[in-house]
């Protein structure tokens, strides 16, 4: 089937791509700058999405600026625009389109749940506060609104992706190899996680699975950040006993650092109830196929 993407350059979106075109799926990508696309995969700027929407099975929207940096105004600015623009935008030409997806399948992310401490959040929890909670709210919010063309919409709340080549793991890599790292902050703080390649599963399980509306995608055994810690250390054989503290997080990253220190407690409750299996639902097992 034909599958229209965006992000397909991306962490998350490179690896969707190897699964599909395994799969024998033709991929047409959406993308900023022509040229930047995986082998095997065609590619259209956002101009000529029409093409790329007409006849699609489903569209995946994976696109959106990293909001691992320091939050200035533009960048904030940057983080909002590249979801709740770009959703908007794509909902938009989706419109336009007589032979639509049936299905759109919109990244977002566990941060509209804010800090919870140890509340267990599941799909039907409300949103919570904070910068990264308002941009999701307005990101989902545009998503949901290729309801009203008779599309299904699943909003995927990505949670921390653990995967080589990138994410949240190669930015720690070097502090723990190095015998630097260890809880941030307390270290009581639950992290929500996710093997990438469990991400990806799940992504293409709801192309063609009856699943609507949010869904968590995280593992089923959150952990708090103690644990994380000590987990990547064994991994590395390296000791993992040196905390950053909370007020050189926020000194180094600013407001950023609340994504470090939030306590998001989340339960995929709606990708087990469709059926979808974990294929690596525990942290130490996760780890070892990954470093």
């Amino acid at each position: 089937m034909k599958i229209a993407m965006t992000g397909a350059t991306g962490f998350i979106g490179r690896r969707l791509v190897d699964l599909l075109l395994a799969e024998g799926h033709e991929i047409q990508a959406i993308v900023r700058t022509p040229g930047r696309t995986p082998p095997g995969v065609r590619s259209c700027v956002w101009e000529d999405a029409e093409g790329a929407l007409t006849g699609s099975a489903a569209v995946v929207h994976l696109a959106g600026e990293p909001v691992s940096q320091r939050w200035t105004p533009e960048a904030k600015r940057r983080i909002r625009s590249s979801r709740v623009d770009s959703t908007r935008r794509l909902v938009e030409t989706m419109s336009t389109v007589s032979d639509r997806p049936p299905v759109l399948i919109c990244a977002s992310a566990i941060g509209i749940y804010g800090s919870r401490g140890d509340e267990i959040l599941t799909e039907t929890s409300p949103p919570g506060q904070g910068f990264l909670a308002e941009v999701c709210r307005e990101w989902e919010a545009q998503a949901e609104l290729a309801g009203s063309l008779g599309v299904r919409v699943v909003r995927i709340r990505f949670g921390v992706v653990l995967g080589r080549g990138g994410g949240a793991l190669a930015s720690m890599l070097g502090p723990f190899k190095a015998g630097l790292g260890g809880p941030l902050g307390s270290g009581r703080q639950w992290m929500s996680w996710i093997h990438l390649d469990d991400l990806v599963r799940l992504i293409r399980f709801a192309v063609d699975r009856p699943l609507a509306g949010a869904v968590n995608g995280t593992s089923p055994n959150p952990v708090r950040n103690s644990r994380f810690a000590r987990a990547l250390g064994a991994a590395l054989h390296r000791p993992a006993l040196l905390p950053a503290p909370g007020f050189a997080l926020k000194l180094v990253f600013g407001e950023m650092a609340e994504i470090l220190l939030a306590s998001q407690r989340v339960l995929p409750r709606a990708a087990e109830s469709a059926g979808f299996h974990f294929e690596h639902p525990d942290l130490e097992a996760a780890l070892a196929t990954l470093v």
